[in-house]
């Protein structure tokens, strides 16, 4: 008898491993192919957001990096609320948007802010969807300078600084500006307004001197933008999802995909959240970088 059920049970050992064989390859795959809801083979759309200031790129661009290499995802919808951010930062994007339209449609859905450096990465994709109460536009540059001298006399702090050219403490906050420094800032923000301006252009596909008519810092609501031919568009969420399938060519359903998140541990991922808060606050208390950012 022994001999007989001998072979059941090494096929069903033989089984046994196969599943947990099985088992595992499936989860290497997810892991890999992680970000989505559900394993698929059929078309896909990715979806990266971009929320809050937009400080850092690297996140961002490799994002953008991996879809596009990804035969399987079609088109790329980012979903941006930002009030804008640093200069280089937003340039980068909208570089990155701009290379990645050579190859994937990728649409802009505007959520309830995409203003300054926000809209700048926006300008850079094939269409525009926002909604009509979206708040928009503030196309502009602000620097902005801590002025602290008059604090410092009545408390009796004095501050000495020696330097290797006239222009060495430009916006230090123990004294005012000089003219020839208030001249020289203000040459600066126009030279990066003018490169917003060009690029809100070129990717808008308008003349130049339209764009320049409202660069003058101005919020708009996404109705308004759209009148103005900022904006393609007025629609959610889900209304640039199908716009992006149809823009691509994809029939019947996508998959949506969103980049994997990060893995750490808890107690680096409240360090770094600490760090951040504590060199933020730090930063309002010096001069500002340039920055295509909404001042609310």
């Amino acid at each position: 008898m022994s001999s007989k059920k001998h072979p059941l049970f090494v096929v069903f050992v033989i089984l046994v491993i196969a599943i947990i064989f099985l088992g595992m390859v499936m989860a290497v795959i997810i892991m890999t192919f992680g970000g989505t809801t559900r394993l698929s083979f059929g078309d896909k759309i990715g979806v990266i957001t971009i929320e809050g200031p937009i400080k850092d790129s690297g996140p961002v661009l490799s994002q953008l990096v991996r879809f596009r290499k990804d035969r399987r995802i079609k088109a790329i919808v980012l979903r941006i609320d930002s009030p804008g951010g640093g200069v280089g930062p937003s340039q980068e994007i909208y570089r990155e948007v701009r290379r990645t339209r050579k190859t994937k449609r990728v649409i802009a859905s505007l959520g309830s802010l995409a203003a300054s450096g926000g809209y700048y990465v926006a300008s850079a994709a094939d269409r525009i969807v926002a909604n009509p109460g979206t708040i928009t536009g503030s196309i502009g540059v602000v620097m902005e300078f801590l002025r602290l001298e008059d604090l410092m006399e009545k408390i009796g702090i004095d501050f000495e600084v020696l330097k290797s050219g006239e222009f060495k403490d430009i916006g230090s906050p123990h004294r005012k500006m000089s003219q020839r420094e208030k001249e020289l800032v203000k040459g600066l923000i126009s030279d990066i307004q003018r490169q917003f301006v060009d690029a809100v252009a070129r990717g808008r596909g308008l003349e130049i001197q339209r764009v320049r008519e409202i660069a003058d810092g101005r919020i708009l609501s996404g109705a308004q933008a759209k009148d103005l031919g900022l904006v393609d568009s007025l629609g959610n969420f889900q209304d640039a999802l199908d716009l992006a399938k149809k823009m691509s060519g994809i029939k019947g359903e996508a998959q949506i995909v969103y980049p994997k998140r990060p893995k750490g541990r808890f107690w680096d991922f409240l360090f770094r959240n600490a760090t951040e808060a504590v060199l933020e606050a730090l930063r309002q208390y010096r001069t500002s970088g340039l920055e295509y950012r909404w001042v609310d």
